[in-house]
């Protein structure tokens, strides 16, 4: 059985950071995720997907410390549902990603340039941090055109 996701997108409000009654430290925080499609009519138009992303332990407090409203990350976890009753008493389900790895993609600057974090140098000069629970997954091969991290923007 495999359950895993994985979303490159922008925070759409601060990490919610709380620590549990037996202490265990959790963030919650909303992740928009936009990607261009044609619509009916032939034209552009950027869609947009909202996530609620779960993040626990360590995860959860290098969130809370790095990530802000606005703030581009990769992040891969797992789906999973939850039931509860709204204000109205209506049965509702809400889908959760519980994540496992996080990717900060702004460069030190966009962050706010404190450099309270060791960012890590890539191929391409910018710097990312990853923190993860798992290994991070191994580099796509030499010779692949493919660039997860291009913004539709950067096409020609």
């Amino acid at each position: 059985m495999l359950n895993k996701i994985m979303l490159i997108g922008n925070l759409g409000k601060d990490p919610d950071f709380n620590v549990t009654s037996d202490g265990t430290p959790v963030a919650k925080f909303s992740l928009a995720v936009n990607r261009n499609a044609k619509n009916r009519s032939g034209e552009w138009v950027k869609e947009t997907e909202w996530f609620n992303i779960v993040a626990w332990r360590e995860l959860a407090e290098r969130c809370e410390k790095f990530l802000h409203r606005g703030s581009k990350v990769y992040i891969e976890g797992r789906i999973t549902q939850r039931k509860y009753t709204d204000k109205e008493g209506i049965q509702r389900t809400a889908v959760d990603v519980i994540a496992n790895t996080m990717l900060m993609l702004d460069s030190k600057a966009e962050s706010g340039g404190s450099g309270s974090y060791a960012g890590s140098a890539s191929s391409s000069g910018s710097s990312s941090s990853s923190y993860s629970s798992t290994p991070a997954p191994a580099p796509a091969p030499a010779g692949d055109d493919f660039d997860p991290f291009l913004d539709s923007d950067d096409l020609p």
